[in-house]
């Protein structure tokens, strides 16, 4: 539990003033790596979309983007049952979260998780634009960048900020 306090704390001194874009994974993973810490696949993957440099979390931010997860423990190393009854129990607890976030747009990167996000939203009474890709791993890494590519110029970015920042 506490890799779990530390991943939230992490994930919060990333949180924007103003969340634009969410996206959404289903867990941190079980391993220990986590998006924030800059560790893991899915941040390489994420950085790779939009050709992110060194201070790619500090844009990601300044910009109005947030990663959270469905579930806030790692499910990734669970039977596929198990998995999919943490994602349906964590239904509720993401609606609140997702109700104090209000985003414009949110980007689910897993698509086994898409029915369970919609879900939320609609129990949040959000309406949003939505997007869904496949995981960026098991090599799936080519449709998750093909999937980006298209979604990236429609993402909502801050005020001010032009999602372009991030290809020039």
């Amino acid at each position: 539990m506490n890799s779990i306090t530390n991943f939230e704390g992490t994930r919060a001194s990333y949180r924007p003033d103003r969340i634009t874009t969410l996206f959404v994974g289903e867990s941190a993973p079980h391993g220990g790596t986590f998006f924030y810490n800059q560790d893991s696949g899915l941040f390489r993957e994420i950085r790779k979309a939009f050709r992110g440099e060194a201070r790619f979390l500090d844009n990601f931010k300044r910009n109005g983007f947030y990663l959270d997860d469905l579930v806030l423990e790692p499910v990734n190393h669970l039977e596929d049952k198990d998995r999919r009854s943490f994602c349906r129990k964590a239904v509720s607890s993401f609606a609140k979260r997702l109700r104090d976030y209000n985003p414009k747009a949110v980007v689910i990167l897993l698509i086994s998780i898409r029915p369970m996000v919609l879900k939320a939203m609609h129990e949040a009474g959000l309406s949003c634009q939505t997007f869904c890709t496949p995981y960026p791993g098991f090599g799936n890494q080519p449709r998750f960048h093909k999937a980006m590519t298209e979604i990236i110029p429609n993402l909502p970015v801050a005020s001010g900020n032009k999602w372009k920042e991030y290809h020039s």
